[in-house]
C-alpha cells in the first residue's frame, strides 16, 4: 500500500508545503500532493505554488490568526530556499 509519505517522496515538496496547498485549495492531502506536483512541472508552476502560500498567509492575517501566519511564513521560507525560481522577479 502506498502511504502519504511515499507520495510526498515522489514530489519535490515537503509535507508542510503540500498541507498549505491542501488548505488553500480545500483538498485532501493526497489530492493536494498530486495537484502541487502537477503545478511544479508547469511553466512558472513554482511561482504559482508560492502565490498560493502567500495568499494563505494573507488570509491568516486577515482573520487575526498570527500563529498560523507564522507557520505559513516558515513554509514559504523553506519553499523559496528549495525553489528559488519561485521568487518574484526571477527569470526562470
Amino acid at each position: 500500500m502506498i502511504t502519504m509519505e511515499d507520495v510526498e517522496g515522489m514530489t519535490s515538496l515537503s509535507h508542510e508545503e503540500i498541507a498549505a496547498v491542501a488548505e488553500h485549495e480545500n483538498l485532501p492531502d493526497l489530492d493536494a500532493a498530486c495537484y502541487a506536483d502537477y503545478l511544479m512541472h508547469q511553466h512558472h508552476g513554482a511561482a504559482h505554488v508560492q502565490q498560493l502560500i502567500c495568499e494563505d498567509i494573507r488570509a491568516a492575517l486577515h482573520r487575526d490568526d498570527v500563529p498560523r501566519a507564522k507557520e505559513l511564513y516558515a513554509v514559504l521560507h523553506h519553499f523559496l530556499s528549495e525553489h528559488p525560481d519561485a521568487a518574484r522577479g526571477s527569470e526562470a
